[in-house]
């Protein structure tokens, strides 16, 4: 194992006495190819060029001797250092850190990022990364080939947002451009880059706030809101307690996607876009459409709204991980089913209806559940019944998929 594992950041400034002081005793550099071109490198050190961090992490552990591994910005933020510690290696480090490249960012867009999400995407995470961007208005994305800023814009079709495009930070080929994410996909951009993603109402708190990221004090507490606060626009199917146990179910999350199918008054949507997760709310009602609009505002979220008849409408949105089906029908959670989400949640009025809606999901090869909801309004000042809703509460979880 190598006696001494140094991690040093580097930012593009000159490097600290004491990073220059661990470079010069290495007898082993890991790093990308400039990295390894630093005149500070001693001729005699092995040099490991950084691909793969674990494997670059072997060779040092079976390394006897000093070992310097150089990353670009602070190598603790989705950096080489967690799979450095992993416990599969034995390495302990010492970290000499720099500006990472999101605060770079920021500070050559003169921005504050307190109030920002921060994602990395890859391949594997760029649906996740673009979620993220549809619900947030203002997201740092660490990007990787394959998943740089035009992937980004393509996956953000119908959503207007504003690129900051930083390329190459704390190089001399440094570039910051600014472009529409609609046009993002007609540039090629080089490697390393951070996107800073911007897009709608900012609505930071005056003077700051005291949380990093969205503040998840903001707003009412409950996960759902009382109808009345709706301004009387919801139907039988959005009632209170419902899409309590609708939310309970899907479990949206930052990273989703909503598809919210006969969004009606916006309620789901809006309390779904709440809980951090990007929604799609869809009707064929022009009125329940602004209503969806106006929920949005209320409570500060992104919603991307979508005009149109089910199933028909559903055939060019992005991929969906969880489906509220509050109108349409048998017909309409069949054409979702087959669009794989982890989970489907819809009501039936009658047992006849649910049964059927089961019968199509078991087939589709989702594990169904189904409950008897029954809410009573009672008057509490003679504690009489003002008002009684049943519904079928029926619940899809597709056992493949990652919950």
């Amino acid at each position: 194992m190598a006696d001494r594992v140094t991690v040093i950041g580097w930012d593009g400034s000159p490097l600290t006495a004491a990073a220059r002081s661990a470079l010069g005793a290495a007898t082993l550099v890991a790093g990308a190819a400039h990295h390894l071109a630093l005149p500070e490198i001693p001729p005699a050190a092995e040099r490991v060029r950084l691909g793969s961090v674990a494997l670059a992490a072997r060779r040092i552990a079976a390394h006897r001797g000093t070992a310097v591994v150089l990353a670009d910005g602070d190598p603790g933020f989705f950096g080489v250092v967690r799979t450095l510690r992993a416990p599969e290696f034995g390495l302990e480090v010492e970290v000499a850190p720099a500006v990472s490249s999101v605060a770079a960012a920021f500070a050559r867009a003169g921005m504050p990022w307190d109030d920002a999400q921060v994602v990395v995407a890859h391949p594997r995470t760029l649906r996740r990364a673009v979620n993220v961007c549809r619900a947030h208005t203002k997201v740092a994305v660490l990007t990787a080939p394959g998943a740089g800023p035009a992937e980004l814009g393509l996956l953000l079709e119908g959503v207007h947002r504003t690129f900051v495009i930083c390329e190459e930070l704390g190089t001399d080929r440094e570039q910051v451009t600014v472009v529409t994410s609609d046009k993002a996909a007609d540039h090629s951009w080089r490697d390393p880059n951070v996107v800073i993603v911007i897009g709608g109402p900012m609505g930071a708190a005056e003077g700051g706030g005291w949380f990093a990221g969205r503040d998840p004090g903001a707003g009412p507490r409950g996960w759902v809101q009382p109808d009345e606060t709706y301004g009387g626009g919801l139907g039988e199917g959005e009632t209170e307690l419902l899409r309590a146990a609708q939310l309970a179910r899907l479990g949206p999350r930052t990273g989703d996607l909503v598809w919210d199918i006969g969004c009606g008054g916006g309620a789901f949507a809006a309390e779904a876009a709440r809980a951090g997760a990007a929604v799609i709310a869809v009707d064929h009602d022009p009125g329940a459409c602004a209503r969806t609009e106006g929920a949005a505002r209320r409570y500060g979220v992104q919603l991307h709204v979508v005009r149109g008849t089910a199933p028909h409408v559903l055939e060019n949105l992005p991929e969906p991980d969880v489906v509220r089906v509050g109108g349409g029908g048998a017909a309409v959670v069949s054409a979702v089913a087959d669009r794989r989400p982890q989970r489907i949640v819809t009501h039936a009025a009658t047992r006849d209806a649910a049964e059927l809606v089961g019968r199509d999901l078991t087939e589709h090869g989702y594990r169904v559940e189904c409950a008897l909801l029954q809410s009573v309004e009672l008057d509490t000042r003679a504690w009489t019944e003002t008002e009684r809703n049943v519904a079928f509460l029926l619940s899809g979880v597709l056992p493949d998929r990652a919950p």
